[in-house]
């Protein structure tokens, strides 16, 4: 069985994309200095679960404003959904669907990123002790 280990963000204006991430969701990001323009990103502290990822600029158009989503959608873990939406909106991004409850799971949202970008955030069901 294969593991996501790596994923990548596209954008336009890849300042502003790293603005965004920052502000929204405390990301770090360090130029890569290769060939192309790259930027790495640290998603959180060593030791925790998930990936890290990549920023890209873009190399065509943005998803037009109604087209369906046609790439992997990742989800973000958060401990608290409406503190992380307010975070999201600040800093320019818009909520693509609406905050759900998800049974068993938790609460979950999608946003579009100031690129156009889809993303989710789920604040996960808390086990009773």
């Amino acid at each position: 069985m294969s593991k996501v280990i790596h994923f990548e963000i596209h954008a336009t204006d890849p300042e502003r994309a790293i603005r965004f991430y920052t502000e929204a969701l405390g990301w770090r990001f360090t130029k890569w200095d290769g060939p192309i323009e790259y930027w790495t990103i640290r998603a959180g502290e060593d030791g925790e679960p998930g990936v890290n990822g990549g920023l890209i600029r873009r190399m065509g158009a943005a998803p037009s404003e109604h087209a369906a989503v046609n790439a992997f959608v990742c989800t973000i873990g958060t401990d608290s959904l409406d503190s992380t939406l307010e975070r999201i909106e600040k800093a320019g991004g818009i909520i693509a669907v609406p905050k759900m409850p998800i049974p068993t799971v938790g609460l979950l949202a999608y946003f579009k990123d100031t690129e156009g970008n889809v993303f989710g955030v789920l604040q996960p069901e808390r086990e009773e002790c």
